[in-house]
């Protein structure tokens, strides 16, 4: 969800950290209890992250984890290792990075054997580099240990390729949920399809020849559709023409945006074939 929509509340209210206004959180058929019902808030068996942890100064990092330690020494490793911090254990704080000092709390947060692990944006602040070890080791915490992992980010996409399920939130309320796949290629809103990625929107009422090429099931209605599906194709019944506005280069693949009766559509492409003015013809594919 976007920024302010309620992903951190309710996840510190799962933790156990925030009293919630009305209702309940079990966990595993047991009530958790709010900061209100407790004396010290928290859950045992739920571990919290958050995006503004902080490490204790002047102590090497195998002191700091020794202190936290509940697991065995031979888990404790493993841990390390999946963090990618057994190299870092005789440093100090004030000589590490960023994205070392979260793996770092990440692996904090581990050895006190949770069964649910709470990320509240793990991903912010981070370079590329520091972002794809930590999806690795986010993916590595669920298959090689085991353990059941929520996170939130404003960004879906973060979560795309390694989640069984993602929630959407806006105004503190829960609009859709489903599978990744479910998500990307079927939103309810534009909102859903904005989070999760590029997308069309089209309403064939203002753009009617797109009919002949969605098919008669939309006609009057709206569409969303990613770039990839869609794809220039020779001319046939079932496509329609457009003239290439413009193609941009991403590294991996080529956006190229079509004006085609009188919208602009995005078409993403591992080629480059086309260049502005050039007259094309669209079809669909039919992935998602």
């Amino acid at each position: 969800g976007e920024t302010g929509s309620g992903k951190s509340t309710l996840l510190k209210m799962i933790a156990g950290l925030i009293q919630p206004d009305g209702g309940s959180i079990y966990f595993d058929g047991i009530k958790v209890l709010g900061p209100l019902e407790q004396l010290l808030p928290g859950h045992a068996q739920i571990a919290y992250l958050s995006q503004h942890f902080e490490l204790r100064n002047n102590y090497r990092i195998e002191e700091l984890l020794e202190m936290s330690n509940m697991v065995s020494n031979d888990l404790a490793e493993t841990i390390f290792s999946i963090c990618r911090i057994s190299q870092l254990l005789k440093r100090k704080n004030d000589e590490l990075s960023g994205g070392e000092k979260q793996r770092i709390a990440l692996a904090k947060c581990l050895i006190t054997a949770p069964r649910l692990l709470l990320l509240d944006e793990p991903f912010s602040n981070l370079d590329r580099v520091h972002k794809n070890i930590i999806q690795s080791v986010i993916e590595d915490i669920g298959t090689r240990l085991g353990i059941t992992c929520m996170l939130v980010s404003h960004d879906a996409t973060d979560a795309l390729s390694w989640a069984d399920r993602v929630i959407i939130m806006k105004e503190g309320s829960i609009i859709q949920e489903g599978t990744p796949k479910q998500l990307y290629y079927h939103p309810l809103t534009e909102y859903t399809a904005a989070l999760m990625g590029e997308y069309n929107l089209i309403d064939t009422n203002l753009h009617p020849g797109f009919i002949a090429l969605l098919g008669e099931s939309v006609k009057g209605k709206r569409a969303m559709l990613r770039p990839e599906q869609f794809l220039i194709v020779d001319n046939n019944e079932r496509s329609l023409s457009g003239i290439v506005e413009q193609v941009l280069f991403y590294g991996s693949h080529y956006m190229i945006h079509v004006k085609a009766d009188g919208l602009s559509i995005k078409i993403r492409t591992n080629t480059y074939l086309y260049n502005p003015g050039d007259s094309v013809n669209i079809g669909l594919s039919y992935i998602g």
